[in-house]
């Protein structure tokens, strides 16, 4: 299990959050009965075969900015940091867990996830998640956890409202650069991304996982990329609402 262990490191500052105005920044960890490393070699699986398309569902609703931000095709990077508390046991064990498959587009559309990708979260005792989002990113890079460079949240503020410091419980922010970043960093950033297409979304037409589903889901993968959609496909079932667009030229 990846523990974050350090604070106040001096780190060496990666060149695109150096020179980047806006950046989206989200802090990671187990979530939906998976751990970190798994969610990150799914995410990968998505990856390759969304040809550098994959989405990270997050718990929060996106900046005010974010509509914006997209229809203009902004250049936003999203930085992913571990977070430095350890996993909810919520989160390691979940009481149900839920499959997502459609999303409401910058332009307020209810469209169909793209092929490949496999958005969950956990549910509650009490029924089905009502709210939940999730990242468009695309990398041409393998997304593999690294250590040894910072980001300095410090340098950055909320982008929305006020221009507010960054709070110690957000989660998923869209920051603008105020200052530059020091070395000394509280995080780090672990992998990067851009987001793309709508940006940053909300998830609906949420489907609760049976047993066998998420051992589906968990099982070892060795497949290729038309085996990948065909898991995905077989996990998320049939969207309540059909004939939602289809992902190619849709998000890039």
């Amino acid at each position: 299990m990846l523990q974050y262990t350090s604070g106040h490191e001096a780190y060496d500052l990666e060149p695109l959050t150096e020179r980047s105005e806006l950046v989206c920044w989200t802090k990671m960890q187990a979530e939906a009965g998976q751990d970190l490393a798994t969610i990150i070699a799914r995410k990968e699986r998505e990856r390759l075969a969304g040809n550098g398309l994959f989405m990270w569902g997050v718990g929060n609703a996106p900046s005010s900015m974010i509509s914006s931000l997209a229809r203009l095709g902004r250049d936003v990077p999203v930085v992913f940091s571990l977070m430095k508390s350890k996993p909810k046991a919520v989160d390691l064990t979940p009481y149900i867990t839920l499959v997502w498959r459609r999303y409401i587009d910058h332009s307020g559309g209810e469209r169909d996830l793209p092929a490949n990708v496999l958005v969950t979260s956990r549910g509650d005792h009490a029924g089905l998640k009502k709210r939940h989002y999730a990242l468009m990113c695309f990398s041409e890079t393998p997304l593999e956890f690294q250590r040894g460079q910072g980001f300095d949240h410090h340098a950055f503020r909320n982008a929305s409202g006020t221009g507010a410091p960054v709070g110690a419980s957000q989660v998923t922010s869209l920051l603008r650069r105020v200052d530059k970043m020091s070395e000394q960093a509280d995080y780090e950033a672990n992998f990067q991304a851009r987001l793309v297409g709508s940006y940053w979304v909300k998830v609906t037409d949420p489907a609760m996982l049976d047993a066998e589903r998420i051992g589906l889901m968990a099982s070892r993968f060795d497949g290729d990329a038309a085996d990948w959609l065909a898991l995905v496909a077989e996990i998320r079932g049939e969207p309540t609402t059909p004939g939602g667009a289809r992902h190619e030229g849709l998000l890039i």
